[in-house]
Order: structure tokens, then sequence, then C-alpha cells
């Protein structure tokens, strides 16, 4: 029998403002959601849009259980630029406000800059250390407003892409207790599924489900891909798992939302079959 809450993800509606789809988010019998802070899905500079979604999703009966903080190249908090680097985290601390607003639990945050490659370790070693001090900002602001931030395990091709780093930027944050959320497709194509839940377990709070080929971050449903989900929620169960399942799926382009909404019920159905075996 499956203990684990089961959220739904409302990326996969990115380019859609939050209030077109939250009535059929409801409709389709999703009562946790993770939300999307993509502009044109829900603008949190904006708090009137903010205030906006927090009533229809109180009206609806909708819990915000998280909000995922923006992401990109440009919002880098490992800039050596001081104007940039204090720009990233002000976008970053808007995020906390904004989840705060909407009576999220936890802010979901990618830990670096959405940026290939790996430079020579004294020059990483700098860029860990711009990284803590405004991760440090990012997780005081959180204790303040009552929030919980998790950091998310980055796909391996990026700078922080690394199990490792993000457990050495774990054990930086000393203003206030951090944990962790782990995407399971970024752990299928860093070939170490088992090794992140392992490692990541005192601090996991959050799981984005989503699955691949091991090709590319694809975000399919569970049992599309080539992930062993049987032995994912083994391993969940014996590190002690507590937290709440996101479905963190993709959407096909121009897929209407009511047919979008269909394969996020099937893989939630799918789910729910894998956790109560």
């Amino acid at each position: 029998m499956n203990t684990w809450p089961i959220a739904l993800s409302t990326g996969c509606f990115y380019d859609r403002p939050i209030l077109d789809v939250l009535d059929a988010v409801c409709k389709a019998g999703f009562r946790e959601i993770e939300v999307c802070s993509f502009p044109a899905h829900l603008d949190y500079h904006q708090q009137t849009d903010v205030l906006n979604a927090r009533e229809r999703m109180q009206r609806l009966g909708l819990r915000p259980v998280s909000f995922h903080a923006p992401f990109a190249s440009h919002i880098d908090i490992t800039a050596a630029d001081d104007a940039a680097r204090e720009w990233a985290t002000e976008e970053l601390l808007l995020a906390c406000d904004a989840a705060a607003l909407m009576g999220c639990r936890h802010v979901v945050l990618h830990p670096g800059p959405e940026r290939e490659g790996r430079p020579p370790p004294e020059q990483f070693l700098q860029l860990m250390h711009r990284a803590s001090e405004a991760l440090n900002q990012v997780a005081a602001r959180c204790c303040d407003l009552g929030l919980s931030l998790l950091l998310e395990n980055m796909l391996p091709h990026l700078l922080f892409g690394h199990v490792r780093d993000m457990l050495y930027l774990l054990g930086e944050i000393t203003t206030c207790s951090v944990g962790a959320c782990l995407d399971t497709g970024h752990a299928h194509l860093a070939g170490e599924m088992a090794v992140v839940i392992q490692k990541l377990s005192s601090h996991l709070k959050l799981v984005h489900v989503n699955d691949n080929c091991g090709d590319r971050d694809a975000h399919l449903a569970p049992g599309e891909g080539t992930i062993d989900w049987p032995s994912v929620i083994t391993e969940l169960r014996r590190n002690k798992f507590h937290g709440t399942l996101v479905l963190e799926l993709a959407r096909r382009e121009h897929e209407p939302i009511e047919e979008a909404l269909k394969h996020a019920t099937n893989a939630r159905k799918t789910l729910e079959e894998l956790c109560s075996k």
C-alpha cells in the first residue's frame, strides 16, 4: 500500500497561465501540486498574480506542496561579477517570497547555473564558495518565511552535476536546515540512482518522478523509459523516505490541457501500482 502522497508539477503547462490550468488539474483528481515559476505560467515578481493563484488553489482545495525556483543560465549565483550574482540571488529570494504567499511547504532549487563544464579545481572551489554564500542567504529567507529549502540533484553534464557537489553545498549551508529533492531522471542519466538515493537519504523530502531512456532528460511517465522503478521504490523504502512524489512530466507541443492531464492521470495510476507492490 502506497503511503507517499503523489503530486503533479504544473511545469508541464509552463507556457500556459496557471489560472488556465488549475481547475482542470483539480478535476483530474490531483490534490497536491508543485508550482512552476516560468514567467508565462506564473510571474512570481507580480504579487497580484501570486495572490490570485493562491486564491484559486484555496478555492479548489489544491495544496501547493512546493514551488520550483527559477533556473536559467543567466540566473547564476556563482558569477564573478558582483552585480550579476546579487541579481541572481535576489531572483531566488523573490521566488521564496512568492512561495510563502502561496502557502507552499518547500522551495525546490537547482543549486547551480544551467551551465555545462567543470573548470580546474581552484576555480571550481571559488564557484562553490560563491554559490554557498548565496544559498545561505536563500536558506535564511526560507527559515524566516517558514519554508523548507530543498536542493535538487542537477543533470550530470552541468556545473554542479555530481552528487558530491550537492553534498558539499548542503554541508556549507549553516544558516538553516536544508533538505534535498531527488530528480529520478537526472539520477538515471548520471547512472547512479541507488547512490544518489543513499547519499541524499537523510536530507530527502521530495522526489521528482520522471523517466527517460538514458539519452536525454525527456520527462517521460514512469514505465515509458528505462528506469528500474521497482528498484527505485525499494531503495526509497530502504532509506526510509517519508516525503511526497511529484510527477514532473513533459507535455507534447500544442497538446491540449485535457490530453496532457489524461497522460498525467495514467502516470499516477502506474506510480500507485508500483508503490503498492
